[in-house]
């Protein structure tokens, strides 16, 4: 086939700029033919091409057609070229082109460009261009990516740039260059359009412009492949992202008819016994999901500067990849990140449901997206689909895992991605079943500490055991194994948002957002929720959320990181988008609370503090252990110094390239008997980066109170920390039980204080007015997107982080009372699904204390376990 590569050309002239627009919703405008250059449209009105029809108010839930007019003038120099064309970046998603009334061409496909030929039409001095696109109300079948229900905002029309431009009637229709670092050469590969060029010769120059070698071939028909030696080749890497320009010349009888350029790098990416390779050297992934969506233009920034500023900050976070999810990078954006030195695993959009329309155009978008990005250096790997999207997720669909079929399909498509680009790694299908792929990739959203003993349960599973992530295994399950999916959410500034929307934005009230996902009405919710009591402002609220937020990712990544069969992670995600804040960033790319310290966990060097225990007693003994992870060329060698409790102490280290090294017990302290209720922290230090961890410590404080246990075990624990323990309820100050039933009702109706604890296992028992609601134990997207706060102990942070570890809970109390006291509270998404933890309700005369914290198993060695139910115990 040929491939054409007009997009890499520059623009004989722009066309992009203001256009005339007018919607189409009776679709009448081609029988009234709209595209003549003297028609009258109803409401048009002038919008800036690049456009999306979406960025105005009144159109974000139009479909259907939309139409685009423009005039340019010629001059003679265009007008007697051989070919012009017009030239579309990208148009969302079936775009008709007239100039002068002609129809020039039609293409369909939202996300890759096309030119289509004018040369005939245009004509001397001012023309009319004419664009009908269409974006259809049901998109199931077609690539579109997240566009809509249930996720953003919807994309329609000519999205990026618009351009004329000329070309020989013979000239270069693709110019590909292949490294081959086994020799430091290149293979170019010129293909021709026009056939009556019988020469081309090839120059390729270094980033300084000074040629390093040339040759010459003679077209064999209509392509010529060249073989170029580059002595002492610079090979392309992020760190040092050296690129070369190749230079084809057709010539034909000995004239130069067309001249083509492109840049380059000599760059590898390959995989062995799980590892991945860049160059050759082993490197760790340590990327991010960039979605690409923005604020007011959606799949393009309103300033293309901003691609430049995420790359840095992306590279100043310490990601070297980042992993541009479902539709095609912008071409704008691949370029910097082949100047700037980022990785880039690209992957198209994709449909909802498997038909033979959604294969096709599935298959016709990634042949393409391969097209236009082949020479580009920083794109390392490509995805087929993503989660089964248009393969099998669809819920009336036999899911890939097990649809024969659909395996044959997708092992075909994949043997056909590798031969169309071999220099790749290719990406079956990302985080679910696999059936032939070179990445055995995960997704996993656990929340960390609420569940890091089941997300460290899953991870010695899955790289224990590759085999199992395949719907049918056609390929060697030992290929490098990603978690390219996880992470957390944490709260965005509201003020933020208010700043640059002047308001709520539009995205608030989707009409396909509801429960969690929903932001409208948030300030509302907020106020009446039990976090209204905790925090003196929502601004308040959202700082310690992000917090949080890195809370989960640190344990997450360092596990990763240290693991020797995980090739590397992609964190969900680089940025907000819209209503789903789990970005490092928020949508309007402004940083979080916790950017500088996310930026020493993801470093090439991490340093990272792993205590054995969260929450001490004065008196016991502290012990951490230290882990250095090097993913530099370079050995790693340093003295370490940690502090604690006023104490410091030090440790050399010595850690090879690409490998970590963990320190056992390279902390050991006693915490002082005078040490106060609260958090001390505890850091770690090489002089240039410092990890730090927050260790609770609180004093056993039981209340003067006798209590009547349900549950003996505990009861012992109670008198051996010195509580009167009763045998009847009768006699008891405070009766903990595990269940209440109408009795036990009446008796705090009549004054008794009762405690509800969950078993041993954490569970919950039936309480006569009290509903619950389950918080999955394993993996969780909901569970990553709530949160956890408390002022039960205002002794630490208001959202607790490690101080609760092990305390987690496995349900909250969702059936709140106005009148609720709720001491540890809970809610989840835009603070929907309020709840608590701990909850305190009066009862008649008497008072009922329900808690979900898994304390009842822990109170003898978790001195926070201890501290809750002291408090609850004391409670009048």
């Amino acid at each position: 086939m040929h491939w054409t590569s007009t997009h890499a050309r520059d623009p004989t002239a722009s066309l992009s700029g203001q256009w005339e627009f007018a919607t189409d919703p009776a679709d009448v405008g081609e029988r009234e033919e709209w595209y003549d250059e003297d028609a009258v449209w109803p409401d048009a009105r002038d919008v800036t091409v690049p456009h999306s029809w979406q960025e105005a108010d009144d159109l974000r839930e139009y479909t259907g057609v939309g139409w685009y007019r423009r005039t340019v003038d010629v001059d003679d120099a265009v007008r007697e070229a051989d070919r012009v064309l017009l030239r579309f970046g990208a148009v969302d998603y079936e775009a008709t082109v007239w100039v002068n009334g002609e129809r020039v061409g039609k293409h369909t496909g939202g996300y890759l460009p096309f030119a289509v030929d004018a040369t005939d039409a245009i004509e001397d001095g001012e023309n009319t261009v004419v664009l009908r696109v269409f974006d259809p109300e049901d998109i199931t079948e077609i690539p579109h990516g997240k566009q809509g229900a249930p996720w953003y905002t919807c994309v329609s029309g000519p999205w990026q740039d618009v351009d004329l431009l000329t070309l020989p009637e013979t000239h270069v229709a693709s110019l590909r260059v292949t490294p081959d670092l086994s020799d430091d050469s290149a293979t170019v590969d010129v293909d021709v359009a026009g056939g009556e060029a019988d020469h081309v010769h090839v120059t390729v120059s270094d980033d300084a412009g000074e040629p390093v070698v040339s040759t010459s071939a003679s077209l064999a028909g209509e392509s010529a492949s060249l073989e170029v030696a580059i002595p002492d080749a610079d090979y392309w890497t992020p760190d040092d992202p050296v690129l070369y320009e190749v230079e084809a010349r057709l010539s034909s009888d000995g004239e130069v008819v067309d001249v083509h350029t492109d840049t380059f790098g000599m760059r590898s990416v390959s995989h062995e016994d799980g590892d991945l390779y860049l160059n050759g050297e082993p490197f760790t992934m340590r990327g991010a999901l960039d979605q690409a969506f923005y604020p007011d233009t959606y799949y393009r920034p309103a300033d293309l500067d901003t691609f430049e500023d995420e790359i840095r900050t992306a590279k100043e976070l310490g990601f070297n990849l980042l992993r541009k999810h479902i539709k095609p990078a912008h071409p704008e954006f691949l370029e910097l990140a082949d100047r700037l030195g980022i990785l880039v695993w690209e992957e198209p959009a994709n449909p909802t449901v498997y038909s033979e329309r959604s294969k096709r155009e599935v298959r016709e978008q990634f042949e393409a997206m391969v097209a236009r990005d082949y020479n580009r250096p920083s794109v390392v790997a490509w995805s087929l689909y993503n989660e089964e999207w248009g393969i099998g997720h669809h819920e009336d669909e036999e899911p890939l895992w097990t649809d024969v079929e659909k395996q044959d399909y997708l092992e075909s498509f994949y043997e056909d991605a590798r031969a169309l680009d071999p220099t790749r790694l290719v990406c079956d299908n990302s985080g679910w079943a696999h059936v032939a792929t070179d990445l055995n990739d995960y997704h996993e959203y656990f929340v960390a500490p609420d569940r890091v003993d089941a997300w460290r349960e899953k991870l010695e599973h899955v790289t224990a055991n590759p085999e199992e992530n395949y719907g049918d295994v056609r390929t060697d399950p030992d290929v490098p194994l990603l978690v390219s999916e996880f992470g957390t959410w944490g709260f965005p500034d509201l003020s933020r948002l208010d700043a640059h929307y002047g308001g709520d934005p539009h995205w608030f009230a989707h009409d396909f957002l509801e429960g969690m996902k929903r932001p409208e009405g948030v300030r509302e919710r907020f106020a009446e929720s039990p976090a209204a009591d905790v925090f003196d402002s929502i601004e308040a609220f959202a700082e310690a959320w992000q917090r949080r937020e890195f809370d989960s990712l640190e344990p997450i990544i360092a596990d990763m990181r240290e693991h020797d069969g995980v090739a590397g992670y992609v964190l969900t995600e680089l940025t907000d988008i819209e209503w789903e804040f789990n970005g490092v960033l928020d949508y309007v790319r402004e940083e979080k609370a916790f950017h500088e310290e996310f930026a020493r966990l993801n470093g090439p060097v991490m340093l990272h503090l792993s205590p054995s225990e969260h929450a001490r007693a004065p008196g016991e003994r502290l012990a951490a252990d230290a882990v250095v992870v090097n993913d530099t060329a370079e050995r790693y060698e340093a003295m370490l110094e940690w502090s604690a409790f006023g104490e410091t102490g030090h440790v050399e280290v010595s850690v090879p390239p690409h490998d970590h090294v963990r320190l056992e017990d390279a902390v050991d302290v006693a915490v002082p008997a005078s040490a106060a209720d609260g958090t001390e922290t505890v850091t770690l230090s090489d002089g240039e980066r410092t990890a730090a961890r927050d260790v609770a410590v609180f004093d056993s404080d039981p209340a003067d109170v006798s209590v009547f246990v349900e549950d003996g075990g505990l009861g012992d624990t109670l008198a051996d920390h010195g509580y009167t323990v009763v045998d009847t309820p009768g006699d008891a100050d405070v009766t903990v039980v595990a269940a209440v039933d109408a009795t036990l009702r009446e008796f705090v109706e009549h004054g008794g204080h009762v405690v509800v604890l969950p078993d041993a296992d954490g569970e919950m028992a039936a309480v006569e007015g009290v509903d619950y609601t389950a918080l999955p134990e394993e993996e969780s997207w909901n569970l990553c997107a709530g949160v956890l706060f408390q002022e039960l102990l205002p002794e630490l942070e208001a959202v607790p982080g490690w101080a609760f570890a092990d305390l987690y809970p496995y349900a909250y109390v969702s059936s709140l009372d106005a009148d609720d006291e709720v001491p540890v509270g809970y809610v989840e998404g835009w603070v929907e699904n309020a709840g608590g933890a701990v909850v305190s309700r009066s009862l008649g005369e008497g008072r009922l204390d329900v808690c979900t914290l898994r304390v009842t198993d822990s109170y003898g060695e978790n001195a926070v376990a201890r501290a809750v139910v002291d408090r609850l115990l004391g409670a009048a």
